[in-house]
């Protein structure tokens, strides 16, 4: 799965000089359009070793406006190119402005004026730690629209032992305990398949943690960051694959993006074959 991550400052060679309107637009309007370009170029590029983008909201949205634009343009182009998009925004509040941020993602808004339309993403990732209320409004908003949710269980970032690996009272961890969430939120959802439209975002950077997160969550789809830049390797996540290959979904962004800058070489060549390569890494395991 390819993450976007797109950082204005290190676009593809060229996609600056591309714009046919620089220098006689505001340069929000120019960033936005250099970033659908090189997001596209970059889906163009790697669309048939991939199921899936991710774009990673912040990203999009430090843009302003136009970010957003941007981010409805690139995942409408990736939804052309037949790819599942996936919201990396790790959303997590109660109530309204939970129903908010769901609306904003897999449905829309009404207004007196008409429906504005949301993102229309397949997934998105969010945040349990509020607890249940602040999941189910949007596994209630993902399911009316054909989608699911991805929450955060045992993230790949170095300080999630300062929270996640606690030890509980009642025994386990914390993050143990956010996969117990996950698994009883998303037996409503399980399908034909086996899995569920509740699934987890469990890091490629412990994958010692993945076994036993399998062993709690036996249906839920697991959304593997951390490889690549991080340090995770393919080779070390067999147990998210226990379901089959749609089980497990590994996702890497800048050893993508940047490949080509190792050698030089062609930037759609070089990130072409680093995901043909981690797509035979994964399907190695399943």
């Amino acid at each position: 799965m390819l993450g976007l991550d797109p950082d204005v400052a290190a676009l593809w060679p060229g996609v600056v000089e591309r714009s046919p309107l620089a220098g006689q637009i505001t340069p929000s309007l120019s960033v936005g359009m250099a970033v659908v370009d090189h997001c596209g170029a970059l889906i163009d590029a790697v669309a048939p070793a991939c199921v899936a983008v991710k774009p990673q909201l912040a990203c999009f949205e430090r843009l302003g406006g136009e970010g957003w634009n941007a981010l409805r343009a690139v995942a409408k182009h990736a939804h052309a190119c037949g790819l599942l998009v996936i919201a990396d925004g790790k959303r997590g509040d109660i109530s309204v402005t939970a129903q908010a941020y769901a609306q904003a993602l897999f449905a829309s808004a009404e207004t007196p004026f008409g429906p504005i339309e949301g993102l229309g993403v397949d997934l998105a990732t969010v945040n349990p730690l509020m607890g249940r209320d602040s999941v189910e409004p949007f596994v209630t908003a993902a399911r009316a629209a054909g989608a699911g949710v991805l929450a955060l269980v045992r993230t790949s970032n170095p300080g999630a032992a300062d929270i996640e690996d606690l030890l509980l009272a009642e025994g386990g961890t914390v993050w143990e305990r956010l996969a117990v969430l996950v698994d009883e939120l998303g037996r409503e959802g399980v399908g034909e398949s086996g899995l569920s439209d509740v699934g987890a975002v469990v890091g490629a950077t412990a994958p010692e943690h993945l076994a036993r997160a399998r062993e709690l969550m036996p249906n839920a789809v697991l959304l593997i960051p951390g490889v690549g830049a991080q340090g995770g390797q393919v080779e070390d996540l067999a147990p998210a694959f226990a379901p089959g290959r749609a089980g497990g979904l590994v996702s890497a962004s800048r050893s993508i993006a940047n490949a080509w800058m190792a050698s030089g070489g062609d930037p759609a060549a070089c990130a072409r074959a680093e995901a043909e390569r981690l797509r035979a890494a994964a399907w190695a395991l399943s």
